[in-house]
């Protein structure tokens, strides 16, 4: 498909040219082929032209830490409260992911896919479990992921919390998907849940099982109860069991990190593994912020992620840049390191799973991951100022158009032909329903 986009406002994060004031976009297959900026339209035979005036376009999204099936969990009632994290899980989320089957996996997947297309993410890294429907659960959610057009990277979390057998089947999983998954758009890690539900025996034979060498995603320090767990049984921080492991690497993702110490980031930052801010999450939990300014500026490549609690990137960027003020005491700190989680450091990451591709710039030869964003400035909007702008701005701005790998997915706000959301949602509620009845 080739497509035009016409007199949009660029914000292209290539740093030698960082901001377009008025530009043409010729997209062809499933690269950005051409950028003009003068007033004359570039001469072709278009699929698809597209009026950005009044819009902004930019990179899309990515999300660099979710979970899909808490998708069935919006709405849900008959919940016992909870008085500390522990207990969330043990109440809610291992009552959940219990009863999935198959079927609901790939629905809770799929509608939470169409929810970020909608809000301009286009890649996203899961973290899955349903410990009585383990295999072949990978598989499907790489076939949602498929339906909808989309990026993913996919993970089955290990846990010793179900027994011996269903540890051991999770593994397997991982180990088998990662032989299966040969996609330019589906990739896979290993998958952990957390320090504090695996024994060393299981950690000895994750490493044995992963021999191909993939990187792991775990749960790192989300709660201080992770962090005492792992003191009283180990003697040893969450992230020195998993150097002791040989877990840590440039590609491995930690997911939250909410107590790590000054010491451990030292330690992450010079394995060069990536830390995942979730600061929805952590806060709607009452685990704590995570001082990511400070990880930055120890020279931590930190992402942003949502942890299933939204799919709009640009509400957590802005809560992020919040809870930094607050952790800090200082309403003038963290801006220029928040920012970079999303706008910078996601697609670092994601380049470094999708090798195949180029991902996070506008800029010719780079990959068709686009979004327009509804956005007519009330202020000033140049190559000095744009990062004002997204925070405040763009972030709660509508998007209106999606395009992944060159693939117009959502446009004039709409789904274009590939989905049916009515009869999707139909059946997802019917899933839910299901789900719920049998918790």
């Amino acid at each position: 498909m080739n497509i035009l986009i016409k007199n949009a406002k660029v914000i292209t994060f290539d740093e030698s040219n960082p901001f377009i004031e008025r530009c043409n976009v010729i997209v062809s297959g499933d690269k950005i082929k051409n950028i003009t900026s003068d007033n004359k339209l570039p001469e072709g035979d278009y699929d698809v032209v597209i009026d950005g005036s009044y819009k902004v376009l930019m990179p899309s999204y990515v999300n660099a830490h979710t979970h899909f099936y808490s998708s069935f969990a919006k709405g849900i009632t008959g919940i016992s409260s909870s008085d500390n994290f522990v207990e969330v899980l043990e109440n809610m989320w291992w009552r959940l992911d219990k009863k999935l089957t198959l079927e609901d996996v790939y629905y809770s997947a799929l509608v939470a896919m169409i929810d970020g297309v909608k809000k301009g993410v286009t890649s996203f890294i899961d973290h899955h479990a349903s410990p009585f429907a383990i295999t072949g659960s990978l598989s499907e959610i790489k076939k949602a992921s498929e339906h909808v057009g989309i990026k993913s990277c996919l993970a089955y979390e290990v846990s010793d919390r179900d027994g011996q057998a269903i540890c051991q089947e999770g593994i397997k999983e991982n180990v088998d998907f990662s032989n299966l998954c040969i996609s330019k758009n589906v990739k896979s890690l290993f998958g952990l849940h957390a320090s504090f539900t695996l024994n060393n025996n299981t950690l000895k034979d994750i490493i044995k099982a992963n021999s191909n060498n993939i990187g792991y995603h775990i749960h790192v320090s989300e709660d201080l109860a992770d962090e005492e767990d792992s003191q009283s049984k180990y003697g040893m921080s969450v992230v020195k069991r998993l150097l002791d492991h040989g877990m840590l690497n440039e590609n491995t993702i930690l997911g939250h990190c909410t107590h790590v110490s000054d010491e451990d980031m030292d330690i992450i930052a010079k394995y060069k593994a990536k830390v995942v801010h979730n600061p929805q999450s952590n806060a709607n939990n009452a685990v704590g912020i995570a001082n990511i300014t400070k990880m930055i500026n120890k020279g931590l490549l930190v992402g942003l992620g949502t942890d299933a609690m939204t799919n709009s990137m640009g509400q957590e960027v802005r809560t992020s840049l919040w809870l930094q003020h607050l952790i800090n005491k200082n309403p003038s700190i963290g801006f220029g390191e928040v920012a970079s989680t999303l706008y910078s450091n996601n697609y670092v990451i994601a380049n470094n799973i999708w090798k195949e591709y180029t991902l996070g710039k506008v800029k010719e030869g780079y990959q068709a991951d686009l979004i327009l964003l509804d956005y007519d400035p009330i202020t000033p909007l140049n190559a000095t100022n744009y990062y004002g702008h997204l925070i405040f701005g763009l972030a709660e701005a509508n998007v209106s158009t999606t395009i992944s790998n060159g693939e117009i997915l959502w446009h004039n706000n709409k789904l274009t032909d590939r989905l049916n959301e009515k009869d999707i949602n139909k059946r997802s509620r019917e899933l839910a329903q299901k789900l719920w009845e049998r918790l």
